[in-house]
């Protein structure tokens, strides 16, 4: 068990799990916690199965409330036997619903399955042992209640947002000159439709257009086949995450996600969390996911697009990419939607309101 801040006034929060801490999400949710004085200390159980026990022989103190982080369901119900015993609250940042993702996103099963309905009942009583459950998005929270039957008032959404001091707001130059860049980057999987993305680049012909994609996964190698006779469509190796914002900043244009499934309309991808950080316009597919006024492209500098259309997408690019005085504004505009929906201070805000229904929890 680490502690990672001596402030001993603070209010404790024990993070549990065989968790990464420097997953942005992760890195983030700390960050904010730490400027509200919260006093941080992590336990890895080497079983998680098994964490509860591990925590008894330890001999841990008492928290003012328990934290497992994203993608650890399977560090849940240690955490929840552990945290009863202690009389101390126990809040869930899943992220992602694991039934939903084997299911529809991998399909290991079948929607029909009887494999498939016991993963969704586990996780079902997996979310159902959690005091306050955290989503990044409206659109899941509503997925957690109307999939998992979890009270409204139990569900936190606090957006994932973008590292500041690594994703800064950096405004094209007006003194730019050159084709206009396209990026997208990730780890192509379906559900961000790397596939559109080189079937709207067959679709633009305009040759000042160029379209990089960036990173590696399991549809590069088809995506590759499939752009081989593109001059205006190249591929890049994945880079360090540190280096990722310079190499936004030096691109015009962003790309989301197109995937055709219902997970990509529940999330906002780190990658347009971080582009609209930098102050660049972000093309992605419709999503009931981002906060009503986002609509108008123009004015927030993100243009969504229907899902699954190449045509829809080039034609996004060529209209943006018209003028780079265009591109410009967009991009300021993206970095203003950023700040008032989705920046640091508003997660802050947001976690500063779990503290508080955590107190209520305890009492």
């Amino acid at each position: 068990m680490t502690d990672d801040n001596n402030n001993t006034n603070a209010k404790t929060i024990l993070w549990w799990g065989r968790f990464d801490k420097d997953y942005s999400r992760n890195r983030i949710i700390r960050q904010q916690m730490r400027q509200l004085g919260c006093r941080i200390m992590d336990f890895h159980p080497r079983i998680s199965m098994l964490g509860d026990i591990e925590a008894r022989l330890r001999g841990m103190a008492r928290p003012d409330f328990v934290w497992v982080p994203c993608f650890r369901q399977r560090d849940i119900n240690a955490a929840s036997r552990w945290s009863r015993s202690r009389g101390v609250p126990l809040v869930f940042d899943p992220l992602i619903s694991a039934w939903d993702k084997q299911v529809f996103e991998r399909h290991k099963f079948t929607a029909e399955s009887k494999a498939a309905a016991r993963l969704l009942q586990q996780e079902k009583k997996q979310f159902h042992k959690a005091d306050i459950l955290i989503a990044d998005t409206r659109e899941h929270a509503g997925f957690f209640c109307d999939t998992f039957h979890i009270d409204s008032e139990r569900i936190h959404v606090v957006p994932v947002g973008a590292e500041e001091s690594l994703f800064t707001s950096e405004p094209i130059p007006a003194s730019r000159t050159g084709p206009i860049e396209v990026l997208f980057y990730g780890s192509f999987i379906s559900l961000q439709g790397p596939q559109v993305i080189i079937d709207a680049a067959r679709l633009c012909t305009d040759s000042s257009i160029q379209w990089r994609l960036l990173g590696k996964g399991p549809l590069l190698e088809s995506c590759k086949a499939a752009a081989q006779d593109l001059d205006n469509c190249s591929f890049e190796d994945w880079i360090d995450y540190l280096a990722l914002p310079q190499r936004i900043h030096s691109a015009d244009i962003l790309l989301g996600i197109f995937g055709a499934t219902d997970k990509p309309g529940r999330v906002i991808p780190n990658k347009v969390y971080q582009a609209l950080a930098c102050a660049r316009p972000v093309i992605t597919r419709c999503s009931t996911a981002y906060p009503d006024p986002i609509t108008d492209g123009e004015q927030s500098g993100v243009f969504q697009v229907p899902t699954d259309n190449p045509q829809a997408l080039a034609d996004a690019v060529i209209r943006l990419a018209d003028s780079r005085e265009q591109i410009i504004e967009a991009g300021l505009n993206a970095r203003n939607t950023y700040d008032i929906y989705f920046s640091n201070a508003l997660i802050k805000e947001k976690l500063q309101s779990v503290l508080t229904a955590t107190n209520t929890q305890a009492e």
